[in-house]
């Protein structure tokens, strides 16, 4: 009589020759069905059905052909202390992977709707390149950072590149609306790759979303990093006169508290002046004036 032990049932061991009644789980297993496991692991049942059928999870079959998974094989399914979110390298999302879902974009014919992309020369191709790789790598890192610390540190890592490259496309003599267009050019497979593993990987719409609102808010400050990256490089940054505690004019170079010491100099010359036109004091005048009450 054939076992009705599915193929990927190792939990609990039972041999057929031994057990030829109808099998089933053993006490004291806690064990959980389709619907139950799946709840508990915040997929859905085709989901955890699809990871059965690949050997990703261990299950036993019923007599009846119900699929039943153990407490201790959920549990090591369960990420730990990521509410309930896998990281996103877990999930498949690597830098590695971003990068070739970059060059797949890059060999597209909607490429040539980018002219100054095309102008590059392999050097400039090759800069932008490494900087989107090291972006990316700042950007994975940052939605599986477990502290707060790790996520401003690789926050302000991603900030610095995204700033650097604004800088670079206003040496290049690329417009600010050029610069944007090519920082959405990265940002749309970044994203895309996000979504498409979360429907691959059966995120529940919890996960996908919080996960999703985390990479677009990233993105929103990595866009504002790169405008002020290319501003700043084409405008330069105010100069602040420390002394006089205010933003210099164009002779910002001037040694630091200069202009302060000019104007009261010349507030005192213009005492000076005064006082002559005034004519000489009388003697009469200073004595009274030194008898005042000070």
């Amino acid at each position: 009589m054939p076992s009705r032990l599915s193929a990927t049932a190792t939990e609990p061991a039972v041999d057929p020759s031994r057990h030829r009644a109808a099998a089933r789980p053993t006490a004291p297993t806690q064990w959980f069905g389709l619907t139950e496991a799946s709840a508990l692991l915040g997929v859905s049942p085709a989901t955890l059905r699809r990871w059965s059928d690949a050997g990703r999870i261990k299950t036993f079959t019923t007599p009846g052909g119900h699929r039943r998974y153990s407490h201790a094989a959920l549990q090591r399914m369960l990420p730990a202390d990521r509410d309930r979110r896998p990281s996103v390298i877990r999930l498949g999302v690597t830098p590695e992977r971003v990068t070739r879902a970059y060059r797949r974009l890059a060999r597209r014919p909607a490429a040539t709707e980018t002219p100054w992309l095309i102008a590059l020369d392999d050097e400039q191709r090759r800069g932008f390149r490494d900087r989107g790789r090291r972006l990316a790598a700042s950007l994975v890192t940052f939605l599986d950072a477990e502290t707060e610390a790790s996520r401003q540190a690789q926050l302000r890592e991603a900030s610095a590149e995204a700033a650097d490259y604004g800088r670079v496309t206003a040496e290049l003599g690329l417009s600010l609306g050029q610069a944007v267009e090519g920082f959405l050019r990265f940002r749309s497979p970044f994203i895309d790759e996000l979504a498409g593993v979360a429907r691959r990987r059966g995120l529940d719409a919890v996960e996908a979303t919080e996960l999703l609102q985390s990479a677009e808010r990233v993105m929103d400050q990595l866009l504002v990093a790169t405008m002020t990256g290319h501003s700043v490089t084409l405008v330069g940054p105010p100069h602040v006169d420390v002394d006089a505690g205010a933003v210099a004019g164009p002779d910002a170079g001037a040694e630091p508290g200069a202009s302060a010491r000019a104007a009261a100099g010349a507030d005192a010359e213009a005492r000076a002046d005064a006082r002559l036109d005034a004519g000489p004091e009388t003697e009469a005048h200073a004595t009274a004036r030194s008898a005042e009450p000070r």
